[in-house]
């Protein structure tokens, strides 16, 4: 069985977050509430957890996953370079639904990046999505938490009818909002490409 935990978005209980970053180091999948709908967490430097994402979501493994970071160091420790270009738009869109493309560096385990030598890196701007990242003190990442090909979750509730048995722990903090998922942008090109309009517009 799944479990399922109350954590209040307002005022994010540490010890409940700690459970939850426990649960992610030791190679566990936590469901949690982001800007748009319910993601699904692993340790993304762990490959085996990595791994468990894609079984989890029938997803295939030619489609990498995005990270969630608590910082731009963390992001850093990631990629080869960061551009001017990418900085400014750190500073003025994160933490925020804007997903940067970066060159990858070549040690991130190979299941996370699908072979694409790229990472989709962001700050989350839900708060419990960024004090989980805080806690756990590690990069996470944040496909929607539902089977491939599925409607995304906006509640804790329809996330536990797709993935009861399936993951080890949701992180209930109330409906999501919905709509459009994170703007994903490649910055390893000049100018910039967009890859996914989201709820950044071009504009």
């Amino acid at each position: 069985m799944t479990e399922v935990c109350w954590v209040d978005p307002s005022a994010p209980d540490p010890g409940l977050l700690q459970e939850a970053a426990d649960c992610l180091l030791r190679g566990g999948l936590v469901a949690f509430p982001t800007e748009s709908f319910y993601g699904l967490g692993a340790n993304a430097m762990d490959p085996g957890a990595v791994t468990r994402v894609f079984e989890a979501k029938g997803r295939p493994a030619s489609s990498p996953l995005l990270v969630l970071v608590d910082s731009v160091t963390m992001a850093e420790s990631l990629v080869v370079e960061m551009s001017e270009a990418a900085r400014e738009l750190m500073a003025r869109y994160w933490p925020g639904p804007l997903t940067l493309v970066f060159r990858a560096l070549p040690d991130l385990p190979k299941e996370l990046t699908a072979g694409t030598g790229t990472i989709g890196v962001r700050i989350p701007g839900h708060r419990v999505a960024l004090e989980l990242v805080r806690t756990a003190r590690v990069p996470v990442t944040a496909p929607s938490a539902n089977p491939s090909g599925g409607e995304p979750p906006t509640t804790a509730q329809a996330v536990l009818e797709k993935l009861d048995g399936v993951i080890d722990l949701i992180i209930d903090s109330g409906p999501t909002s919905g709509g459009l998922p994170s703007t994903l942008l490649d910055v390893t090109t000049t100018p910039p490409r967009l890859i996914r309009q989201g709820k950044v517009t071009l504009s």
